[in-house]
């Protein structure tokens, strides 16, 4: 594993303070790269509570510099800090950054080698592209609410994780900008976190273009249509999620629950109530853990669902080093989610988070004038 950090050297600056682009800046600074966020100016009087818990809004490993873009010399300030970075990354609705004087076109006539990254909900065209959306909408649009499980209600199930944010909007942000940094060129990339759901719900999607059959609950193997594919209760009231697509699989649960007769049945419709019946009879024997005892080292497809405080404590997850720890100098410490660092050796622990803004130091790094600094901080223009 490289002991240099993968991204070591690469510069960006991230306009965006939550959402999909605030975790691909996470994600960039985990790799290694000097990532600054630039947030706005607070209004007078104004307190700014940033829960420091999260490991991208608690700016870990990454520094930070608050400018009033709206202001003529704000926006100098932002462009003479882009004429030495990298990456570019926003989340503004279109049109913004280029109303302010910082869009793509400002940045790349002072640094034609710039990576431009806009992250919007639905991209910068189409008939969507101004609406204001959230996680939900993402989802909601690209097909995946529909092809779930419905819920209690009968109602699209929700589910439990920001997956249009994380996966289908900040890696493919990452993704996109780690593959322009490679070409070596500058770029504008149209980051849509929908266009990522939709892409993350291929095997459904090209389903029906395919067949022109509408690949939702009653028709997807994923879905929990089939006994085999589904969670279920054990006797200590805790859940136990099934996934045993393969015949070879699904034929090793049915012998370890007493259920050979199911195990040609897999995906007889005709059964499926009586399956699922007799598999929640035969789970309800005995506590979770015990059947993961029993199950999940025997080629079964079964794992436990674990809530997120035994997750924490979780044997393999300690293993792996998923979780780690850091200091916030007034928060004093704190455990977060660990870095992916697939091929990379983990930086000294613990991590130090930081209590305030890096402005000063940024600015003589771009090659501002103490005095100039000065000024800029007496004027509010730089907070």
């Amino acid at each position: 594993m490289a002991a240099e950090p993968l991204l070591s050297g690469i510069r960006v600056l991230n306009l965006a303070s939550v959402g999909p682009a605030a975790r691909a800046g996470r994600w960039l600074a985990d790799y290694g790269a000097g990532v600054v966020n630039v947030g706005a100016v607070p209004a007078r009087g104004a307190v700014q509570i940033t829960p420091v818990f999260h490991a991208y809004s608690g700016h870990r490993g990454m520094r930070r510099i608050l400018l009033d873009l709206k202001a003529d010399r704000g926006r100098e300030t932002f462009l003479r800090l882009a004429e030495h970075a990298d990456v570019v990354i926003e989340s503004f609705r279109p049109g913004v950054t280029g109303r302010l004087g910082v869009g793509y076109e400002a940045v790349r006539a002072r640094n034609p080698r710039i990576v431009y990254c806009s992250t919007t909900g639905f991209g910068q065209s189409g008939p969507y592209a101004q609406w204001a959306g959230h996680d939900l909408d993402y989802l909601a649009v690209s097909g995946y609410l529909a092809v779930g499980e419905p819920g209690a209600r009968g109602n699209p199930a929700l589910p439990g994780a920001t997956v249009a944010d994380s996966a289908g909007g900040g890696m493919h942000a990452v993704i996109a900008i780690l593959a322009a940094l490679v070409k070596g060129e500058g770029a504008y990339l149209d980051v849509s976190v929908a266009d990522g759901v939709l892409s993350l719900m291929s095997l459904a999607v090209d389903e029906y273009l395919a067949t022109g059959g509408e690949p939702g609950y009653q028709h997807s193997m994923t879905s929990g249509r089939y006994a085999c594919y589904a969670t279920y209760p054990a006797a200590d009231g805790r859940w136990l999620a099934v996934a045993a697509i393969e015949p070879k699989f699904w034929a090793n649960f049915c012998r370890l629950l007493g259920l050979e007769k199911w195990a040609a049945h897999q995906t007889d419709d005709a059964v499926q109530d009586r399956i699922r019946a007799d598999v929640t009879a035969a789970l309800a024997a005995k506590d979770r853990d015990a059947w993961i005892s029993l199950l999940a080292g025997a080629d079964t497809c079964v794992a436990p669902v674990l809530s997120v405080a035994e997750l924490a404590e979780d044997p393999h997850y300690r293993a792996r080093e998923a979780f780690v720890e850091a200091v916030h100098p007034e928060h004093g410490p704190l455990r977060q989610t660990a870095p992916l660092l697939a091929g990379m050796l983990r930086p000294d622990l613990p991590y130090r988070l930081p209590a305030g803004t890096h402005s000063p130091e940024l600015l003589l790094e771009a090659g501002f004038t103490e005095a100039e600094i000065k000024e800029l901080l007496e004027e509010g223009t730089v907070a």
